[in-house]
C-alpha cells in the first residue's frame, strides 16, 4: 500500500512543482487561504480553509476542492488548483478546501463510514465545512460545487453521490467510480479498482452509489470527468466506470449525445444534451498519465461547473466566525491564464452548403489583465441540417487571436471569419456546435455583439 502510495504523492507533485516554479515571481494578492477552526461536527480530524475572494458575488457560489494524496490545502490552492483562485477573484464565488491530516494524507473513500451519507467519515466532516460557509455568506444553493484531482477525484465522486441535494456538478480529474475503493479491512487502498480491474454494469455502478443515500429519489448533479490513457496509479479503465456510474444514475444512455476534439489529443464526449453544461461530460487525454489537470484544463472545468457566471458586487464580504487562524501555507498569487491550450488547425470541409443558416449563438469570455479566451456555442434554429458552415463577428478594437479550436479563423483582428474543420462541418436541426479562441486585447475584453452564419444574422443570448 505505501509503495503505491508514493506513486501518487510522485505523480501528484510533478505539477505543484511546476506550477509554483511558475507562480513564484508574481504579486499576492490581498485576499487569502484562510485556517477555520471549529467549524462543526469533524469526526475524522480534517483541517478547513476557507478562500473568500476581496469581492464577493452577491449571490456567491461555492466550490469545494479537493487535493490529492500527499497534498495540502496550500499546496493545491497555491499549485494545480490555482485557475480556481483566479477566476474567484474575478466572478467572486468562494472556495472552501478541506485537508486531510493522516500520515499518507489521503482522503477515506474506502471505509463503510466514509461510504454512507452523515456516516462518520471524512465525506462528513466536508459536509459541515460546507454548512458552516453557508450559514456565514449567502450561497447559492443552485451554485454549490465540488472538484479534486486523484485521492480529491474519487472523493469528488463520493460527494456528489452521497450529498446529491447539495452539490449541482462535479469535476473529477484521475479518478474512481463511487464506491470502487470500498474495503472491508480498515485499508484505505484498493488494488482491484486502482489497476482498473474493478468492472460492473451501469446499473451496478448507479446502484452502489444510490446506498450511500438510501431512499433519496431526486435528482443527481451534473459531473464532468478526465483521465490520461495512459494512467497506471489509477487505470485508465476508471474513466469508462466513471462514466457508467453517471449516465446510470442520471437515467441516461452510454451512447455519447455529442463528441469532439477541442485539442488535438482530447477526445470528448457528452452525455444528455450537448452544451458546455452536459449532464455528463468525459474528456480522454490521450498519451497522459496520472498527472490531470494540466495549463488551461480548469477553463473548461469552470465553464461546465457554471462558475463563471457571475460578476463580484463591489461591496466585500463579511469575514467568517469564529476567528480563524492564519494559514502556514504562502499567499497566493495570479495564474500564468485560465485559457485553453491551442490544438493543430485541421483542413476544413468543403465550402458550406445546406441549410438556410438560422442560428443562436451564446458566447463566453474568461479575460484576465491583458489577454482572454472566449467560447461561443452555435445552435442550427432552423428545420434543416447545416453541411458546411463560416460564422463571421467582428472583435472589439484591440483584440487580437492568437490560436482557436474547432474552427479555423481569418483574419485575427476586425471582421473574422470562423470555417468549420474536417470533424464538426454537420450541424443537424436543434444541434449545436463549440468553438472557441486566445486572444490578447489592449483594455477591451468585450465579446462580439453580433454573429451571422453561412449570412445569416444569429440570435444572440
Amino acid at each position: 500500500m505505501k509503495r503505491r502510495l508514493r506513486a501518487i504523492l510522485a505523480a501528484a507533485a510533478l505539477p505543484v512543482v511546476i506550477a509554483s516554479m511558475l507562480l513564484a515571481a508574481q504579486p499576492a494578492t490581498a485576499a487569502s487561504l484562510t485556517r477555520i477552526t471549529g467549524f462543526g461536527n469533524n469526526p475524522t480530524n480534517l483541517n478547513m480553509y476557507l478562500y473568500v475572494p476581496d469581492r464577493v458575488a452577491a449571490r456567491p457560489a461555492l466550490l469545494v476542492l479537493v487535493h490529492y494524496c500527499g497534498g495540502s490545502a496550500g499546496a493545491i490552492f497555491n499549485g494545480n488548483g490555482h485557475d480556481y483562485v483566479t477566476a474567484a477573484d474575478r466572478y467572486g464565488y468562494i472556495i472552501v478546501v478541506p485537508e486531510a491530516t493522516r500520515s499518507e494524507k489521503c482522503f477515506d473513500v474506502s471505509t463503510p463510514a466514509a461510504l454512507r451519507r452523515d456516516g462518520g467519515g471524512d465525506s462528513t466532516a466536508i459536509m459541515s465545512m460546507v454548512t458552516y460557509t453557508r450559514q456565514r455568506y449567502n450561497v447559492d444553493p443552485a451554485r454549490i460545487v465540488v472538484s479534486g484531482f486523484s485521492s480529491g477525484a474519487m472523493m469528488t465522486n463520493v460527494l456528489a453521490a452521497q450529498y446529491p441535494d447539495v452539490f449541482s456538478a462535479g469535476s473529477a480529474f484521475s479518478g474512481v467510480p463511487a464506491g470502487c475503493f470500498a474495503t472491508t479491512n480498515g485499508s484505505l487502498w484498493n488494488s482491484q479498482c486502482s489497476g482498473g480491474n474493478l468492472i460492473k454494469t451501469a446499473q451496478q455502478w448507479g446502484d452502489q452509489a444510490r446506498a450511500m443515500y438510501p431512499g433519496y429519489t431526486g435528482r443527481y448533479p451534473r459531473m464532468q470527468l478526465w483521465h490520461g490513457t495512459t494512467d497506471t496509479t489509477l487505470a485508465y479503465p476508471n474513466f469508462g466506470e466513471e462514466i457508467k456510474q453517471w449516465t446510470n444514475l442520471n437515467g441516461l444512455s452510454q451512447t455519447p449525445a455529442y463528441t469532439d476534439q477541442p485539442q488535438s489529443s482530447w477526445t470528448r464526449t457528452r452525455y444528455g444534451n450537448t452544451g458546455t453544461q452536459a449532464t455528463v461530460e468525459g474528456i480522454s487525454i490521450s498519451g497522459i498519465g496520472h498527472q490531470l489537470p494540466m495549463n488551461g484544463q480548469l477553463a473548461y472545468a469552470i465553464s461546465f461547473l457554471g462558475l463563471d457566471g457571475t460578476t463580484p458586487s463591489p461591496s466585500p464580504s463579511p469575514s467568517p466566525s469564529p476567528s480563524p487562524s492564519p494559514s502556514p501555507s504562502p499567499s497566493p498569487s495570479p495564474s500564468p491564464s485560465l485559457s485553453p491550450s491551442p490544438s493543430p488547425s485541421p483542413s476544413s470541409s468543403p465550402s458550406p452548403s445546406g441549410g438556410s443558416g438560422a442560428c443562436r449563438v451564446t458566447a463566453t469570455v474568461n479575460a484576465w489583465n491583458n489577454g482572454l479566451t472566449q467560447n461561443i456555442a452555435v445552435t442550427n434554429t432552423g428545420s434543416s441540417t447545416i453541411n458546411g458552415w463560416s460564422i463571421v463577428f467582428t472583435l472589439p478594437s484591440g483584440q487580437t487571436i492568437t490560436n482557436g479550436w474547432n474552427a479555423t479563423y481569418s483574419p485575427t483582428s476586425g471582421q473574422v471569419t470562423a470555417a468549420n474543420v474536417s470533424y464538426n462541418g454537420t450541424i443537424a436541426p436543434g444541434s449545436t456546435t463549440e468553438i472557441g479562441f486566445q486572444a490578447t486585447h489592449t483594455g477591451n475584453a468585450a465579446k462580439p455583439t453580433a454573429f451571422t452564419l453561412n449570412g445569416n444574422p444569429c440570435t444572440v443570448s
